[in-house]
C-alpha cells in the first residue's frame, strides 16, 4: 500500500476520551441531517394550506430531498479523497445549513423544492464521510463502542423528526422546521473546524467521468422510479424511472470495473463477508424504515390520532434506540456481528408480528410495546453491522465503501416505503367487504390490511435474522491499516 493511502499522524486512531470531542462535532451535523429527513413528512398538510397546491406538487418537497441525497452520494468517497474528508464534511454542512435558510424564505412551492434539493445535495454526503472518519479515528478494539454512540443519530433522529416537526407545524410555523438548522449548523461547521483532525488526502485518478454520470443518475433514477411505484407500478414515471436507473446502473457497473481507481469501488464485492453483509442490511433496512414509514399512518389512521401525538406515541422507539445503540456496539467489540444481527433482527421480527396483532379495542401499549422492541432489536443490530462491513472491506478504501452502502441504503428505504405502499393499497382491494364509502367498514379494512402487511414485514425481518447466521467476524485489520484476507483479490483486479 503505499504512503498516500495512510492517515496523517494526527488522524491516526485515538483514545475514547479524545474521540469524544470530534465525534460530537460529527453527530451535531449527522443529526440534523437525518432529523430533516422525517421532519417534513408532518408538514405537508401544512404546506398544501399554505401554497394552495396539492400533494401531487408538495411532496415532492420530500422526493426531491431524497433523490439529491442519493444522486450525490457517490461522489462522498471520491472528494474525500481527493480534497480532504474534514473539509469536504464542514463544506457539505455548510451546504444544508445554506440551504435551510432558502427554505424558510422560500414563497412558492417551486423555490421551496428547489431549495430542499440544495439542501440534499449538502446532506447526502455527511452519513457516509462521517462513518469514514470516525471510523478510521477510533482505537483497536473499540471500533463498535465508537460506532455504537454514533450510531444514536442515525436512529433517534428519524423517531424525533415528526415529534419536533409536529410541534413547530402546531404551535408555531412550517418555517421552523429549517430556521432550527440555521444555529445548530454553525455550532457544527465550528465544532467541525475545531476539532476533526486532517486525515491526509489519497492519490486518486482524475475525476472518473462516466461513474459521476451514471452513478448519481443511476441512483436517483432508481429511487425515483420505486418512489413513484407506491402509487402505480404500471405507470409512464415508475417504468421510465426504473428504466434509466437500470440502463445507467449496468453502464456504471461496466465502467466502474473497468478502472483501476473508479468512484464507486465496486471490487469490494469480492469479499464473502461483505457480500453476505450488505445484503442482510439491505432486508434490515426494509424492516426498519419499512415499520417507520407504516406505524405513523397506521396511528392516524386507524387510531385518529394528530400528528404530534403520534410523534410522542412512537418515542419508546427512540428512547430503546439510543440506550441499545451503545450497548450493541460494546457487544461487537467482544463477540462481533453474527449473535447481535440474530437477536437484533428476532426482536424486529417479534415487533411487527405484535403489530399484525393490533385491533381496533386495544389501548396504546399494545402500541407502544412493539415500538420499544423495534428500536431495541434496530439498535442491536444496525450499526454492528454497518461496522462489519466496514472491517470486511479493504481499510484504504473505507471512504468508497461508506459512500456504496449508503447510496444502497437510499434505494432500498425508497423499496420499502414504495413496496409496502403497493402491498397496502393491493391488500385493502383483497378484502371483498372493502366500501370506502362506509365508514366502519372502512376503518374494519384499514386494520387487517395493515394487519397483513406487518405479517409480511415480519417475515421479511426472519429472513435477515436466518441471513445473518451466514456472517462471521472479520479478521483484526494490520496496524498499517491493510487488509490481506479482503485486499488482495481486489487490488488484483486493477
Amino acid at each position: 500500500m503505499s504512503t498516500a493511502s495512510k492517515a496523517s499522524p494526527e488522524a491516526e486512531s485515538m483514545s475514547i476520551k479524545a474521540i469524544l470531542a470530534p465525534l460530537v462535532a460529527i453527530i451535531i451535523g449527522l443529526f440534523m441531517v437525518i432529523l430533516d429527513g422525517t421532519a417534513m413528512n408532518v408538514a405537508l398538510r401544512s404546506l398544501m394550506s399554505e401554497f394552495g397546491r396539492d400533494l401531487s406538487v408538495v411532496q415532492w418537497t420530500v422526493t426531491g430531498y431524497a433523490l439529491a441525497q442519493a444522486a450525490v452520494i457517490p461522489l462522498a468517497g471520491w472528494l474525500s479523497d481527493r480534497y480532504g474528508a474534514k473539509r469536504i464534511f464542514i463544506i457539505s454542512v455548510g451546504l444544508f445549513t445554506i440551504g435551510s435558510l432558502l427554505c424558510a424564505l422560500a414563497n412558492t412551492v417551486e423555490m421551496l423544492i428547489l431549495f430542499r434539493i440544495l439542501q440534499g445535495l449538502g446532506g447526502g454526503m455527511v452519513m457516509p464521510i462521517a462513518m469514514a472518519i470516525i471510523y478510521r479515528l477510533s482505537p483497536p478494539g473499540k471500533v463498535g463502542t465508537v460506532m455504537g454512540m454514533l450510531g444514536v443519530p442515525i436512529l433517534l433522529a428519524p423517531a424525533l423528526g415528526p415529534v419536533v416537526a409536529g410541534l413547530f407545524v402546531d404551535y408555531a410555523s412550517w418555517e421552523w422546521i429549517f430556521l432550527i438548522n440555521i444555529p445548530i449548523g454553525i455550532i457544527g461547521i465550528f465544532a467541525g473546524i475545531r476539532t476533526l483532525p486532517n486525515i491526509e488526502r489519497q492519490a486518486v485518478a482524475a475525476l472518473d467521468m462516466l461513474g459521476i454520470i451514471f452513478g448519481p443518475l443511476a441512483f436517483a433514477a432508481l429511487s425515483f422510479g420505486v418512489s413513484e411505484g407506491a402509487v402505480d407500478w404500471t405507470s409512464g414515471k415508475t417504468i421510465g424511472g426504473i428504466a434509466i436507473g437500470v440502463v445507467a446502473l449496468i453502464i456504471f457497473i461496466i465502467a466502474e470495473l473497468s478502472r483501476k481507481q473508479p468512484l464507486l469501488e465496486l471490487r469490494v464485492f469480492r469479499s464473502p463477508d461483505f457480500t453476505k453483509g450488505i445484503i442482510v442490511q439491505w432486508i434490515s433496512q426494509i424492516a426498519l424504515f419499512g415499520s417507520m414509514f407504516l406505524v405513523p399512518l397506521f396511528l392516524q389512521l386507524t387510531k385518529g390520532y394528530t400528528a404530534l401525538e403520534t410523534g410522542l406515541i412512537m418515542l419508546p422507539q427512540a428512547i430503546a434506540s439510543g440506550l441499545f445503540m451503545p450497548i450493541g456496539g460494546k457487544l461487537f467489540d467482544k463477540f462481533g456481528v453474527r449473535p447481535l444481527l440474530v437477536t437484533g433482527m428476532g426482536i424486529v421480527t417479534l415487533a411487527s408480528y405484535l403489530f399484525s396483532t393490533v385491533s381496533a379495542e386495544d389501548g396504546l401499549f399494545m402500541i407502544m410495546l412493539p415500538l420499544a422492541l423495534l428500536g431495541a432489536g434496530m439498535g442491536l443490530s444496525m450499526m454492528p453491522l454497518n461496522t462489519h462491513l466496514i472491517q470486511a472491506a479493504p481499510q484504504n478504501l473505507v471512504g468508497r465503501v461508506t459512500s456504496l452502502t449508503t447510496a444502497a441504503q437510499q434505494v432500498m428505504t425508497s423499496f420499502a416505503v414504495a413496496g409496502l405502499s403497493t402491498i397496502l393499497a393491493n391488500r385493502m382491494e383483497a378484502h371483498p367487504e372493502f366500501d370506502p364509502m362506509s365508514m366502519m367498514q372502512g376503518l374494519g379494512v384499514l386494520f387487517d390490511s395493515y394487519s397483513d402487511t406487518f405479517f409480511i414485514l415480519s417475515v421479511i425481518a426472519f429472513i435477515g435474522m436466518l441471513l445473518g447466521f451466514l456472517l462471521k467476524k472479520p479478521k483484526q485489520a494490520p496496524s498499517d491499516g491493510s487488509s490481506p484476507e479482503v485486499e488482495a483479490p481486489i487490488m488484483a483486479g486493477h
